[in-house]
């Protein structure tokens, strides 16, 4: 059977999925390395790999594989990821891994929502945009049918959105940017050192605190006007809202529904479409595997 893999190296783990080009699901694996130990993660792929193929008793045809950072034109490597992940920068995947064929690499959040589109909540949408809530705000949108990459590969990181030209820069040097609003980064600022997770915060929420409420539907409110912005900007069918923070459900979904639909701009009788991500930490890598099948990441789904 022909089968592909796809890779997705996160900051602590490798997400693997073993798929045929129809979306038929083989295996899936979840690998943790130490990320402490100089290029742990990139070793800890070449036994994932082996793995996975002794497993299926076949070679994949196709490897792909998505990470944090800029990818390079040629999609052989992540051009530009400084502070972590040590020796990602340059590296060639398809030199390393010794392929028969090129490797694809792109960025992480890219390949999210080209799996969301594959195989999940984006399927059949032609304008559509990610964020992932989680540590950070992770974001990528395609429009008209197509992925939209930028000039240097940049285009679709909406959780640097500028919200409040006075506030605290974030790793991108944006001032109070969404990131800053709802990352798990800054919670305990927000909090003023009470929660030190996202979770916590929703849950005492849920539990009546109301100081708790209110740091947490600001958070929201937020969210929301950065999604109406989105909304004029890039005119999407529908918002995928994906990461941990997400798994908070109705306590977020319900709010941020609600107060997207008072910020939108009502101009027809369309309103825009906000719907959990569905592939949950392996979006990335189907987005990866779809593409190592030799579709072109900027080409129409």
């Amino acid at each position: 059977m022909s089968y592909g893999l796809g890779i997705d190296l996160g900051g602590s783990s490798v997400k693997t999925v073993a798929v045929t080009p129809q979306g038929e699901v083989l295996g899936e694996s979840v690998d943790a390395f130490n990320a402490e130990s100089k290029m742990d993660w990139a070793q800890k792929i070449r036994v994932i790999i082996a793995r996975l193929q002794a497993e299926q008793k076949t070679p994949a045809t196709s490897i792909g594989l998505s990470a944090p950072g800029l990818a390079a034109r040629d999609a052989r490597s992540i051009a530009h990821m400084p502070g972590r992940l040590q020796g990602l920068e340059g590296l060639d995947w398809t030199a390393f891994l010794n392929a028969s064929s090129p490797v694809p690499v792109l960025n992480d959040a890219h390949a999210a929502l080209l799996g969301e589109a594959w195989l999940g909540a984006a399927k059949g949408f032609q304008n559509v945009i990610l964020l992932t809530l989680g540590t950070g705000v992770g974001g990528a949108a395609i429009v008209d049918g197509r992925l939209l990459r930028g000039h240097i590969g940049r285009a679709g990181h909406l959780g640097h959105t500028c919200l409040d030209i006075d506030g605290p820069p974030d790793v991108c040097a944006t001032p109070g940017s969404l990131e800053m609003w709802m990352g798990n980064c800054t919670i305990t600022e927000r909090t003023k050192g009470r929660f030190h997770s996202t979770h916590e915060l929703v849950a005492a929420s849920r539990q009546g605190d109301s100081e708790a409420e209110r740091i947490w539907l600001r958070s929201v409110r937020a969210l929301a006007c950065a999604v109406a912005s989105f909304g004029n900007i890039l005119d999407p069918e529908a918002v995928i809202i994906g990461g941990g923070i997400s798994l908070s459900g109705e306590a977020l979904f319900e709010p941020l529904r609600r107060m997207v639909s008072e910020f939108e701009w009502k101009s027809t009788s369309y309103q825009l479409k906000i719907l959990p991500a569905t592939l949950g930490e392996f979006a990335g890598a189907y987005g990866a595997a779809w593409i190592a099948f030799g579709q072109n990441a900027t080409s129409a789904l």
